[in-house]
């Protein structure tokens, strides 16, 4: 008998008002908490990596960040999805080490900090945007469905570099990035995801992605693309020490560049939070993003203590919400159990990060294709007849994917300029916001907004009249005619 025999819906326990608030039994809380894990493994150990390099740490080192971002990640995901009173959206939403930071730390570490003065700009940066978070829980009333689909489909599209790169190799350096191996490996594992989500069963269907990144290691590893030699290397446990860097630094110069940062990370976890509410369906107000983002802040402020970095929602798991149908925020707090445990086994995350970034990479086509899917399907019930909801979807998604498709197209602009708009997400979000204040909002008197790319006033007749029309009825200089062009009488 199966263990995973009971659908979601018949494994509610009470009745919930909520959809997040589903219950499952304890296998299908593990199993879909494991395709949270493998989602976002890859994007949360990728930037300890980077940092832990620019900062000039051993392997040994940067081997402690990457199981202090897991165990931290976990911890934070768990505040945000179980929650306390001001703290924690009690959404299925996966927290991780963001990646909008990355940049400025390592120019902080090339202005010639260390660290420790990455970790003293994180602690004081997330503080301040913790007092300011107020100010952020009060945009919602400026994400209407024009705004929100915008950027829930600016989020996809943004993450599908992502996963392109996943599926040529993940290393741009390497020999085989690209090669016909790498993407055929990521197309088998895409063809897993379709046929077992083709499959009748609901179990399967749902966990068709982690069933693909299984068959897709082991097609692998019996082609030899997959390497678990060095699983065994290392300790098998370890606890984040803390500070185990030294004392935190405080330099007034990396901590302004930093609050720019944390400005980005709650702008991108506004609209990943209201992503997520948009894919659940449930209501996501002014205070639920409040405490979400507080979630955020204090686990960012508490992270470096135990030698991490700014914590924020990953969009990515946002795609897997949406792909499973699994809105269960239980589901994600099992996924973080997981998380956290890796942290304190490496030897776990060693054999998880075996797994072929290929594998990733041909999941990954679904999981953020349908991040896009989802904002598009939001986009859908806007009405753009007379008004210039047109112009700011169009705009918004533009200039959200400038950084996307030419990384570098504000090379010359200001580091805070960079700092904000590099990130094809808060690009949009913002153009999204200004443009819809500015059409929506902000309006003249007597003037309609009109534009050549607004569409025309749809037309209405009443559904009675249909009735009476027969198949070849026309209308010819106002008069109507059936099939034989005899005139019909039209009554008063």
């Amino acid at each position: 008998m199966s263990i995973f025999r009971k659908s979601a819906s018949a494994a509610r326990v009470g009745n919930t008002s909520r959809p997040e608030d589903e219950r499952l039994p304890f296998a299908q809380n593990v199993g879909y908490g494991f395709q949270h894990v493998l989602t976002m493994y890859g994007g949360i150990i990728a930037p300890p990596l980077i940092i832990g390099t620019a900062a000039g740490l051993s392997e040994a080192e940067i081997g402690v960040l990457i199981a202090s971002c897991l165990f931290v990640g976990g911890l934070a995901t768990v505040l945000q999805t179980v929650g306390i009173p001001f703290f924690g959206s009690q959404l299925p939403l996966v927290q991780g080490v963001s990646f909008a930071g990355v940049a400025t730390m390592i120019s902080i570490l090339e202005g010639g900090g260390s660290i420790a003065t990455v970790f003293g700009a994180v602690i004081a940066a997330s503080v301040i945007g913790l007092l300011i978070t107020p100010i952020f829980s009060r945009i919602i009333r400026f994400f209407p469905p024009v705004v929100a689909g915008t950027v829930i489909t600016t989020i996809g599209l943004t993450l599908m570099p992502v996963a392109a790169g996943w599926t040529m190799g993940g290393n741009p350096t390497a020999d085989d990035f690209g090669s016909m191996q790498n993407l055929g490996l990521a197309g088998v594992t895409l063809l897993f995801v379709v046929i077992f989500s083709k499959i009748g069963v609901a179990a399967i269907s749902r966990l068709s992605i982690l069933l693909a990144m299984i068959a897709g290691t082991i097609v692998a590893t019996a082609t030899g693309m997959a390497d678990f030699s060095k699983v065994m290397e290392g300790p098998a446990f370890a606890f984040p020490m803390p500070f185990a860097f030294g004392p935190p630094e405080f330099q007034l110069a990396a901590i302004l560049s930093m609050v720019i940062v944390i400005l980005v990370t709650l702008t991108e976890t506004s609209a990943d939070i209201i992503a997520v509410g948009e894919i659940v369906g449930t209501k996501t107000d002014s205070r639920r993003i409040g405490d979400g983002l507080r979630a955020d802040m204090i686990s960012s402020a508490i992270s470096p203590i135990f030698n991490s970095f700014t914590q924020s929602a990953f969009a990515q798991n946002v795609g897997l919400v949406a792909i499973t149908g699994v809105k269960s925020r239980f589901v994600v707090t099992a996924g973080d159990g997981i998380l956290a445990i890796l942290g304190l086994l490496p030897i776990l995350g060693r054999f998880v990060a075996a797994i072929p970034t290929p594998v990733l990479g041909g999941a990954g086509i679904v999981l953020f294709g349908t991040v896009a899917a989802s904002g598009i399907r939001t986009l859908s019930t806007v009405k753009y007849e007379g008004n210039m909801n047109l112009i700011v979807v169009a705009t918004a998604l533009g200039f959200g994917m400038f950084p996307i498709v030419a990384p570098n197209i504000y090379a010359s602009f200001p580091d805070w300029f960079v700092t904000i708009f590099h990130s094809g997400i808060s690009s949009s979000a913002i153009m999204a916001i200004l443009l819809n204040l500015l059409f929506n909002h902000f309006k003249i008197r007597g003037n309609k907004p009109t534009s050549v790319m607004a569409e025309a006033s749809n037309r209405r007749i009443s559904s009675a009249l249909l009735t009476d029309l027969h198949d070849g009825d026309y209308v010819s200089d106002g008069k109507l005619y059936d099939a034989k062009a005899r005139e019909i009488p039209c009554t008063g």
